[in-house]
């Protein structure tokens, strides 16, 4: 076997769809709720942008009955650089299937060159549907008012510190600046947001936002945390 396939399957549930499921199905015999994601980005072909919509289809409907039918996608990968009406199309033919299924779609967020876009694309469908978050990037210097605006819309937020290399105009570059931000806008989340998803590996972050919780007499039903199959399983499994 290749050796990057055996180091792949640590944080890769599988090369197909049915791989995926199985494993959500053993996390959640084990209590522990999953998010599926077919990777894949930067798409600049329709018919390629249609097979990753179908994929993402397919995948809402393989999820079997009893296991939450949450995936994401990057919209890069469903036409948003092709432009924006093919882009909305397809997405929203994604979150009918989620809909008819009784599923949620998170839209990832990608490179900062996309971000306004993203957040103008997921307000367009969040007038069309309520079973639609986003993600928002603790590190870019925009995002306190995004997460302001996203708790006073309602929508459901993901709040992860930022994975994508940013210029000191866009975002912060210091880790230390990042967690402190990162804090920050978890306790609004936690505190004000609808149901947000707290997403770290950072066991800091994590007592951090427990902490605030229990503090304020928040309810641990009100938000969950995320993190990425094959990390920290200590933690999760």
């Amino acid at each position: 076997m290749n050796p990057l396939t055996i180091f792949a399957r640590r944080f890769v549930a599988g090369e197909r769809p049915q791989d995926a499921v199985r494993v959500g199905e053993r996390l959640h015999a084990k209590g522990i709720k999953a998010t599926f994601d077919k990777l894949g980005e930067d798409v600049l072909d329709k018919e390629a942008a249609k097979r990753a919509t179908d994929a993402a289809k397919e995948l809402l409907r393989l999820i079997p009955p009893g296991i939450e039918r949450n995936i994401s996608i990057k919209m890069s990968s469903m036409g948003q650089e092709i432009s924006r009406d093919l882009c909305l199309e397809n997405v929203g033919g994604i979150l009918d299937v989620a809909k008819e299924v009784g599923g949620f779609v998170r839209l990832d967020m990608e490179g900062s060159k996309l971000t306004q876009d993203t957040i103008e694309v997921f307000h367009a469908l969040r007038g069309r549907y309520d079973n639609v978050g986003i993600v928002l990037q603790a590190a870019l210097h925009r995002t306190p008012d995004d997460v302001r605006e996203a708790i006073r819309r309602g929508d459901r937020v993901r709040l992860c510190k930022g994975a994508y290399k940013e210029p000191p105009s866009v975002a912060l570059q210091d880790m230390g600046e990042i967690r402190t931000r990162f804090k920050s806008l978890a306790h609004e989340l936690v505190e004000s947001g609808s149901f947000p998803a707290i997403a770290t590996h950072d066991e800091t972050l994590v007592q951090h936002a427990i902490g605030f919780a229990r503090e304020r007499g928040i309810a641990s039903s009100r938000f969950e945390f995320q993190m990425l199959y094959g990390l920290r399983r200590g933690r999760w499994d």
